[in-house]
């Protein structure tokens, strides 16, 4: 493991920034323990190709803009399927179909559920 702090921080970054353009179904997995070089795994759904790709850049914006390096994104043309890695974090920002079809929460599914703070300034921005 790295820094899970750091980690910690960019998964909050990350998840606030999914919301913020319609990512739904977060899901974040400690994946420290088989895998060494990374701490989490944040898992999204976007709705359609447009979407996946807002999301997908907000994250990387997001992120970059907080002092962030990213190491490599996968995916960005078809926005399908986006990964970003950030190192400590990497997201994947799935098209519905591609999410139930590769099923990550089902092969990682050992690896402990790490909580996500959103919800709050979600419901704040709405009221």
């Amino acid at each position: 493991m790295q820094s899970p702090e750091n980690a910690e921080e960019m998964l909050q970054l990350a998840a606030s920034a999914a919301v913020s353009k319609g990512g739904e179904d977060l899901v974040a997995l400690n994946v420290s323990e088989p895998l060494p070089l990374v701490d989490i795994f944040l898992i999204v759904t976007g709705n359609s190709e447009r979407n996946v790709a807002a999301i997908a850049d907000e994250i990387e914006d997001t992120l970059i803009e907080a002092g962030h390096k990213r190491v490599r994104r996968e995916g960005r043309q078809e926005a399908r399927w986006v990964l970003l890695d950030f190192g400590d974090l990497i997201v994947h920002v799935f098209h519905g179909e591609e999410r139930v079809y590769y099923g990550l929460e089902r092969l990682w599914k050992d690896c402990p559920v790490v909580p996500i703070d959103v919800a709050e300034s979600a419901t704040t921005d709405s009221i």
